[in-house]
């Protein structure tokens, strides 16, 4: 029999927000994190803005030993650590690294890119033939899997320890994995989650490919608009996003605290066919990724009350609101409310499924639906599709019972997860 499965931990390193409490404040409040930065401007970026965290010295020792920090220079590691950790704490367990080994708990935590100013520090050094001074450390923070080993360490799991790495998809589909686990009894408990770096190595490729937005760089905070007709790309962003998953059994006997159930999901490919290719979207794909979903939760489209959407502000918002209302088969004012958080903090590649699950669990806890912040100007495409009163611009206070949320990835992948109200 299939366990049920609840989030009882919440943590997140987002550029208008590190903490719950500074990112909840902030999501209610419509509060960009998106800023100006001189570094990226004096490289040549086109677009100089972006969502980058404020981490401070004292704040790194929190989490990271000396021994730890000693070389370390890895934002997507950092990120992650703060954001696992602090699920972990959220859910009412402790850190300690004297811990007795737990086989009842493990973690799926995904990256993009990881250590790719450490990786270029390390090659310099090769190309000097100084390969002595690389470091002890320079494997674990280049290699893909470097921040779930972290974490693995620092929380003592015996369960899986792994990293997944799906593009835009990779927070939303560690949720969906861990979920799974727990559902078929081979854990009691995934920590789950995603991070991603503010590399200017990893914000340079797309800089290149003309998909970021560069008409903001005067003012950054009006820079990222989902859903606008004036959106010009998207606006890079950074941070971490992390969710303690735990079997309902487990979590009524540690009497924790439950922010939401997750009832199901799916994960696809369109396979780049069908209009679908590296950069685009297959919509036959999108549309059956959110029509499983939904079969998976064992739900009707009508019940559900929100959507927060992947939405990123580039040419493909009016596709992604299309392929809802025919994956719902529900359009105009019977349409859910929809939101991005991407028009607060930007893009954050590989985070992006994570930080913004984090967001939709707290909507559903402290009931409210956050605003759509600088679509002031819904494209006309959109409005033709569904009720603008639909993507609320202001903070609107609401009992969510059921919220879709999806990710949708370079590769023509895709992910969707239902999240109900415990």
């Amino acid at each position: 029999m299939s366990k049920r499965v609840v989030i009882t931990g919440l943590g997140v390193v987002a550029p208008n927000g590190v903490g719950l409490p500074a990112f909840t404040k902030a999501i209610k409040s419509g509060i960009s994190g998106i800023t100006f930065h001189q570094h990226l401007k004096d490289k040549g970026f086109s677009c100089c803005i972006g969502g980058i965290p404020f981490i401070s010295e004292e704040k790194k020792v929190e989490y990271l030993t000396p021994l730890q920090l000693r070389g370390f220079n890895s934002t997507s590691i950092l990120y992650g650590c703060i954001a696992g950790i602090d699920a972990w704490k959220d859910a009412g367990f402790s850190v300690n690294e004297n811990s007795k080994l737990d086989y009842d708990s493990g973690l799926i935590f995904g990256t993009g890119t990881s250590g790719i100013e450490k990786f270029r520090e390390a090659i310099y050094k090769i190309d000097d033939q100084k390969v002595r001074r690389l470091g002890s450390t320079s494997v674990v923070q280049t290699m893909a899997s470097g921040i779930s080993a972290y974490l693995g360490g620092i929380l003592g799991f015996g369960n899986q320890v792994t990293t997944n790495s799906s593009a835009c998809i990779t927070g939303t589909e560690a949720l969906l994995l861990g979920f799974e686990r727990i559902k078929n009894g081979k854990a009691k408990r995934m920590l789950v989650g995603s991070s991603s770096d503010s590399s200017l190595y990893s914000w340079g490729g797309f800089d290149a490919m003309r998909v970021m937005t560069y008409k903001h760089n005067e003012i950054p905070e009006k820079g990222s608009r989902p859903m606008s007709e004036t959106a010009s790309g998207f606006v890079p962003g950074s941070g971490a996003g992390a969710l303690v998953l735990e079997s309902l059994e487990s979590a009524l006997e540690r009497k924790a605290t439950i922010y939401a159930e997750v009832l199901g999901g799916n994960i696809n490919s369109g396979g780049q066919r069908n209009g679908g290719t590296l950069t685009a979207p297959n919509s036959e794909a999108v549309q059956k990724c959110i029509s499983d979903a939904i079969l998976d939760a064992n739900i009707s489209a009508k019940e559900i009350d929100v959507i927060n959407g992947h939405l990123t502000a580039t040419s493909k918002d009016s596709l992604e609101i299309e392929n809802w209302t025919k994956a719902l088969k529900i359009k105009g004012t019977d349409f859910p409310y929809i939101n991005s958080l991407k028009s607060m903090i930007g893009h954050c590649l590989s985070a992006s499924g994570a930080i913004e699950s984090v967001a939709s669990v707290l909507q559903i806890k402290e009931g409210f639906v956050f605003p759509n912040i600088n679509c002031e100007d819904i494209h006309p495409e959109i409005s033709e599709l569904i009720s603008l009163d639909k993507i609320p611009r202001n903070l609107i206070e609401k009992n969510i019972h059921f919220l879709a949320k999806a990710s949708f990835g370079f590769g023509d992948v895709n992910a969707c997860i239902i999240f109900k109200k415990y």
